[in-house]
């Protein structure tokens, strides 16, 4: 699939980066090629989608934050990991997504319009 809306975009981002940094560490850019890897370049967010929004899940305690030094003599990167709390909401919105594919599934296996 090449283009998603928008508006799937914005529902499924913290989902997302959530699950993106259960995984590990990351910093923003990277974060940014890892979503464009795994959804094959069907989705290609912005710097002003992404910052946005981990500043937000940042402020709702779900990720922290912090700098470090990058392989780059005087280059700082800022790092996000998930909290303890990200990972219930992650769990959470696992639940829901799961709920909303089964039932949409369910659907799709009835007779087509």
């Amino acid at each position: 699939m090449s283009r998603v809306s928008k508006d799937l975009v914005a529902a499924s981002s913290r989902m997302i980066i959530l699950s993106l940094l259960c995984r590990e560490k990351n910093y923003g850019y990277k974060i940014l090629q890892a979503i464009k890897l795994l959804t094959e370049g069907g989705w290609t967010w912005k710097d002003g989608m992404l910052y946005p929004v981990l500043h937000k899940m940042e402020k709702e305690k779900l990720i922290q934050s912090h700098w470090e030094e990058s392989d780059i003599p005087g280059l700082r990167r800022k790092y996000y990991e998930i909290t303890e709390l990200g990972l219930k909401e992650l769990q959470k919105e696992k639940e829901e997504w799961h709920f909303v594919h089964a039932t949409l599934h369910k659907l799709w296996e009835m007779k087509s319009c």
